[in-house]
């Protein structure tokens, strides 16, 4: 099976840095430069404008550092980060970076990262953010594409970061004008509302069963009947969710009860 291809952001504050990556990349067939950034601000247009698999992302940057860029964004490329600096090593990896290069880069280190990339890559296809509008360069809920099971996000709960793959997450909890997600053994508290949630999740995969909660479908284990017409769900963790009556009567025409 051939490698996968890798349409690749470098993303540098440093032009002779961005250069010398393109240098480096220049034998991989498998790779191909689709743009550069030298900012946050003008990384997130470039992945917009160019839906990039792979972010050769730099850590300090002026402005918003990679960090920040990630938690801007809905769904992620893969990332590898590129770097002069060591300390952000296990910061990375806790955010399930795939590689962390220290410059100047070697190139067997950069073809080895590459190579971690295309067999994750050949396992799923992670895509970036929808387009946004014309006017605001805002994403509207209309406009956007639902984010399916498949797709990669970045999560971002005080000093603690992950990336997660949205089969993971089972159960999205409402909290306010926040949401908690459950995945991993993992329970981070997000900055966003259910319904705004709902509006851009896949919902052949994802159902809103309640005010409170959205369900995986996939760890669904049981649905069983409650008083007054109410279902009641158990995932396959032993979590136990009850649907409204509403979303009662919706999940049994979805699912022709």
């Amino acid at each position: 099976m051939p490698s996968p291809l890798l349409h690749t952001l470098i993303v540098d504050d440093e032009r002779l840095a961005r250069r010398e990556l393109r240098r480096l990349l220049e034998p991989h067939d498998s790779v191909e430069v689709v743009g550069e950034a030298a900012h946050a601000d003008e990384a997130e247009a470039a992945i917009h404008e160019h839906d990039p698999n792979l972010l050769l992302l730099d850590v300090q940057m002026p402005g918003d550092s990679g960090f920040d860029l990630l938690e801007r964004l809905d769904a992620v490329p893969h990332v590898v980060f590129v770097t002069a600096y060591d300390e952000y090593a296990i910061r990375a990896f806790e955010v399930n970076a795939l590689d962390y290069l220290v410059k100047p880069v070697e190139p067997e280190r950069l073809q080895s990262a590459l190579h971690t990339v295309q067999d994750r890559a050949a396992d799923m296809s992670p895509r970036a953010v929808a387009t946004p509008g014309p006017s605001t360069g805002q994403k509207s809920a209309a406009s956007r594409e639902p984010l399916t099971a498949a797709d990669q996000v970045f999560v971002k709960d005080g000093n603690q970061c992950w990336f997660v793959q949205l089969a993971d997450v089972r159960l999205f909890e409402a909290a306010g004008n926040y949401t908690r997600l459950y995945f991993n053994g993992e329970e981070p508290l997000i900055h966003r509302s259910l319904s705004d949630l709902e509006d851009q999740l896949d919902p052949g995969r994802f159902f809103r069963a309640s005010r409170q909660h959205i369900l995986n479908l996939r760890w669904v284990e049981d649905v069983t009947p409650g008083p007054k017409g109410k279902l009641q769900a158990t995932l396959q963790d032993g979590t136990e969710v009850a649907f409204s009556r509403r979303r009662s009567r919706a999940f049994r025409k979805q699912m022709s009860l």
